[in-house]
């Protein structure tokens, strides 16, 4: 998400965002609830699983380097899935107010966070077609 962003650009994400840790099996964010932030993986695994039917199907499950809640910062629509922590946390997390003021800063920013949210959007419209 990051590649390609000067060291001054990559220090202003570092101080736009403030990092949080989980236990195992601890909730990160439920499906339904109101979005504010995308979150960074820094350290562990998470398992993200949805809810149809009343049946919790695990859609993915991410690492270090990896990131999720993405669409948050683009509206504030209800979420569209659960992430539990598997293991020890650190996330490195970046809300709206601060997205809004890194797009204003760091205009590649954007392109990047949007090419990985089509990519994702690709992968996944792959999975429902299989």
């Amino acid at each position: 998400l990051f590649i390609g962003l000067s060291p001054g650009e990559l220090r202003l994400v570092e101080q736009l965002m403030h990092e949080r840790t989980y236990l195992p099996n601890e909730v990160v964010f439920d499906e339904g609830e109101e979005g504010h932030a995308i979150y960074i993986i820094l350290e562990g695994t998470v398992a993200i699983t949805r809810t149809r039917n009343g049946v919790v199907s695990e859609v993915a499950r991410l690492g270090v380097g990896e990131f999720f809640g993405e669409l948050a910062l683009l509206d504030r629509a209800p979420r569209n899935a659960s992430v539990v922590a598997e293991t020890d946390m650190e996330l490195a997390v970046l809300g709206q107010r601060e997205f809004a003021a890194l797009i204003d800063e760091v205009p590649g920013f954007s392109h990047k966070l949007l090419a990985a949210m089509a990519k994702r959007l690709r992968e996944s419209d792959a999975r429902s077609v299989q």
